[in-house]
């Protein structure tokens, strides 16, 4: 919960962020962006897919020979070792999305709870997103990317076990 902010309807406005470990939050007024985006969105993220087409791989790619998702995606990342580091820009924020990128994405609390929403387990890393963005959208869930400044250290690693776990992803969701 972030300090002193307070829900529109009275009650407490408790926030779960769930973010990769290799990110710099660069954003001195992230609490402020993530309750703003959580009034418009039931779940956010700072990048993502305003359409899913069947066997997309990943929320920027639209097949398994990488095709990028040029004109459907949405936000902005920012990549390096330290904070503030090279800016990747997607697309217009505060869009809509089917997907977003897992290495940050926010609900409220109350949102998970009244909806039974949970991230399935066998998605230990890879498709973890994927699938909690479909479950989420199954359940009638709004998803959206917000302005929010963030640095991801890392890159996407795509080997045997990334498509292990696509083929346990397509299973579950038959497409």
């Amino acid at each position: 919960m972030y300090p002193g902010s307070v829900d529109p309807r009275g009650k407490d406005d408790e926030v779960l962020v769930f973010v990769h470990d290799d990110v710099w939050l660069d954003d001195s007024q992230i609490g402020e962006h993530l309750i703003a985006g959580l009034r418009h969105f039931d779940v956010i993220g700072v990048a993502g897919s305003v359409v899913r087409q069947p066997g997309q791989p990943a929320w920027c790619y639209l097949d398994l020979e990488f095709k990028v998702n040029r004109d459907g995606m949405s936000g902005m990342i920012s990549h390096g070792d330290g904070p503030c580091g090279v800016i990747g820009f997607y697309g217009p924020w505060r869009q809509p999305c089917e997907l977003l990128d897992g290495v940050l994405i926010a609900v409220r609390r109350e949102t998970l709870l009244a909806n039974g929403l949970r991230f399935d387990s066998r998605f230990a890393f890879h498709f973890y997103d994927m699938d909690f963005c479909r479950t989420a959208r199954m359940l009638g869930l709004r998803l959206g990317t917000w302005p929010m400044a963030i640095t991801h250290q890392s890159t996407s690693g795509y080997g045997q076990e990334w498509l292990h776990c696509f083929s346990d992803y397509l299973a579950k969701w038959g497409d």
